[in-house]
């Protein structure tokens, strides 16, 4: 059964004119839908005028920024829906489905996503020892080693996400400041609710470290035949206790998780590159175009050919 998330989207007025001015932002560097890499490392800025229907996205290790709108996001058994002033922490590289629920030419949905270098989480840990606060009951994401969880956005962590993409106008000053206002970012989401999650997967020899380890293997060859046996002993792990805690942290199993990094991979190759159906199931490792074409109507909702030609009549936000 699906457990469904929620998290409350309203936020304090006092955050309010701090919040506008950030959409201000965002808006002009943003005009049109879509998504956009910043001349500052790891930031993009997103937009959509409209709700989207949902779009496949692999994320990887980012916190992500909803400034404006909402969205809800699944993955596995789980889904969030997350609103203005709240953010989403992904430790680890997972499929998911995204759908941007609130959005108009007036109030379009804005977000900024920056890519986080797991080192940058591991050498803050480390510094910070045990200044750093201990897990708390939150309600949004019980599970500890859950590769995805959302938090509420508080004055300090606006205001540093605010002064990072203010830089955007002020280029001569975001070699030095930039760095600074990352750093900050990071630090405050160590600090915050979801940190003692955020901080396991730092920890070089942990349980959700060794899983993060086996994505990374599975992302690099997901084309390929999946033993579990082998994932296990890279892992140093038994079979069974690699599958409990691979499903702890990305809501499916091994086979489930290389499934959807396929289908993934094959409707971005004949959405971008053209390929038919049976061509995009060989690219990425089926053996039987029927069998393909079965598991993709029950992932999107249709046949392969009605789905990329109903996408690619649709204006595409990334998920």
């Amino acid at each position: 059964m699906s457990t469904k998330q929620k998290l409350s989207d309203v936020h304090s007025w006092e955050q309010e004119p701090a919040r506008q001015k950030l959409a201000a932002t965002i808006s002009r560097w943003m005009p049109a839908s879509g998504m956009e890499e910043t001349t500052l490392e790891g930031v993009s800025l997103i937009r959509a005028d409209s709700a989207t229907s949902c779009m496949s996205s692999v994320y990887e290790p980012s916190l992500g920024f909803i400034v404006q709108g909402s969205k809800t996001l699944q993955f596995g058994d789980r889904q969030i829906a997350y609103g203005p002033l709240s953010y989403l922490a992904t430790s680890v590289h997972l499929p998911v489905l995204g759908e941007v629920k609130e959005a108009s030419p007036e109030q379009p949905f804005f977000a900024v996503k920056l890519i986080i270098d797991p080192q940058e989480v591991t050498d803050l840990v480390l510094e910070l020892g045990d200044k750093a606060p201990e897990l708390k009951a939150e309600f949004n994401c019980p599970e500890i080693n859950c590769g995805i969880c959302v938090a509420q956005m508080d004055s300090g962590m606006l205001d540093a996400v605010s002064r990072l993409v203010g830089l955007l106008d002020s280029p001569s000053d975001a070699p030095i400041l930039a760095p600074l206002a990352r750093r900050e970012i990071i630090y405050r989401a160590l600090m915050g609710e979801m940190g003692a999650r955020m901080r396991k997967f730092a920890v070089v020899d942990s349980q959700a470290n060794r899983i993060s380890r086996v994505i990374a293997v599975l992302k690099d060859r997901f084309t390929e035949p999946l033993r579990v046996r082998d994932l296990a002993e890279q892992a140093n792990m038994s079979e069974s206790s690699l599958y409990h805690s691979f499903k702890q942290v990305t809501r499916m199993s091994p086979l489930q998780f290389q499934k959807k990094l396929r289908l993934h991979e094959a409707r971005r190759l004949m959405l971008t590159e053209g390929l038919e159906a049976a061509s995009a199931s060989y690219r990425v490792g089926y053996e039987s175009p029927s069998h393909f074409s079965r598991e993709y109507s029950r992932m999107f909702g249709a046949p392969p050919r009605t789905d990329v030609n109903k996408l690619r009549g649709e204006q595409r936000v990334p998920a």
